[in-house]
């Protein structure tokens, strides 16, 4: 059985995850930057944006969007995670395709916009979120992309296998890794 009653699935992993101290920095990093990026763009932001000019301007208002909808995105998808986490949601559910995060479009490339009469501040912020995003996007692929049991291992399923033990070990923890690293 798995921890919230139901049959043993293949969701080994995502309670190791949503149950871990990764899971935790995660969630906190995310709904922190989800907030930062809030105030940012309804404040300094706002009053930045006025003074642009309009080639950074039309720039700023269509990245702010993107940036807004990613961030959204990655909160929901971390919401989600939380409540599967407590027994809210069953992980069957969380695992439908409807609930997957994936990345459709580039990614916005902050380093390419320096020196373009972009705010810092709101580059900064870009580039955050493009980090946490992919991060989310190779968790979930990590996460629910598992094989089911009994089916033939192929090499994909194997390099999944893989980064499932690395995100319950802490890899995708930059800090934990830079500990490792002294």
């Amino acid at each position: 059985m798995a921890a919230n009653g139901s049959p043993g699935n293949g969701f080994d992993s995502l309670n190791s995850f949503t149950g871990g101290k990764l899971f935790d920095t995660v969630f906190a990093r995310g709904m922190a930057l989800v907030e930062e990026t809030a105030s940012y763009l309804d404040g300094p932001g706002r009053e930045h944006s006025r003074t642009l000019p309009r080639e950074a301007g039309l720039t700023y208002s269509a990245w702010s969007m993107e940036l807004t909808t990613r961030l959204m995105q990655a909160a929901s998808w971390l919401v989600m995670q939380k409540a599967v986490r407590d027994g809210e949601m069953r992980r069957e559910d969380a695992s439908a395709r409807k609930y997957r995060i994936r990345r459709d479009d580039p990614p916005l490339d902050a380093e390419a916009q320096r020196d373009k009469g972009l705010p810092m501040r709101f580059l900064e912020l870009v580039a955050r979120s493009e980090a946490l995003f992919e991060q989310i996007c190779r968790l979930d692929q990590a996460l629910y992309s598992a094989p089911i049991p009994g089916q033939a291992r192929n090499a994909v399923s194997d390099q999944i296998a893989q980064l499932q033990k690395a995100a319950e070990t802490g890899a995708f923890d930059p800090l934990m890794v830079w500990h490792r690293a002294k």
